[in-house]
């Protein structure tokens, strides 16, 4: 199994109302030089959270200890730039299982689903309310329901649905990357060849 199952997420949110955030800014490219998907969420935001002397920013969000939870709420436009996957990896990494904004990068999207990551696009008012909610109380908890693709703000009692390719959510709901899903179906396939014509 390439990573934990995502069936249903109650967690609260750490929100990070900032667009454009590219994946260089998610991880510099300093630290791509490992290849295995370890140790990456101790440089996740690198420059955002901390100085050159490796001291802690305290106004940056993570460094917030008010704040925390699986699911990252971001402004709009996230994971844009270079197609790193390394930067879903540094999200994973660090903990998060979900990552909420109203606009995604197609590659970053698209490496978050690879690994576990679940990307949940909704509106932009959706957005700024789920903001507002952490803002007036960091312990707010949220709700994501892949099986429904349903995210809901629980004190408001407000949800929205969300989109998500019908192959990736199934990879999800398994723990399954792409070589687990190819292995699942491995007897089909070779009872698919043995019937093929030559």
């Amino acid at each position: 199994m390439a990573y934990e199952k995502f069936n249903i997420l109650n967690s609260t949110a750490v929100p990070l109302p900032i667009e454009n955030v590219d994946t260089d800014q998610i991880i510099p490219a300093r630290f791509l030089k490992a290849t295995e998907r370890k140790g990456f969420g101790d440089n996740l935001f690198r420059d955002w959270r901390f100085f050159s002397d490796n001291r802690p920013k305290k106004d940056f969000i993570l460094n917030n200890e008010s704040f925390d939870g699986k699911i990252l709420v971001a402004g709009k436009n996230f994971g844009s730039g270079s197609s790193r996957e390394h930067a879903a990896w540094a999200i994973y990494d660090y903990g998060f299982r979900c990552v909420v904004s109203s606009f995604f990068a197609d590659i970053f999207r698209n490496n978050c689903l690879n690994i576990g990551v679940l990307p949940v696009q909704i509106s932009d008012n959706f957005l700024e309310e789920i903001f507002r909610t952490v803002e007036e109380n960091p312990k707010s908890e949220f709700k994501i329901n892949l099986p429904k693709q349903q995210i809901l703000n629980v004190s408001k009692n407000k949800s929205e649905n969300f989109d998500i390719s019908s192959y990736k959510k199934e990879n999800l709901l398994n723990g399954y990357d792409d070589i687990d899903f190819l292995n699942s179906i491995k007897n089909d396939i070779t009872n698919f060849a043995k019937k093929s014509p030559l």
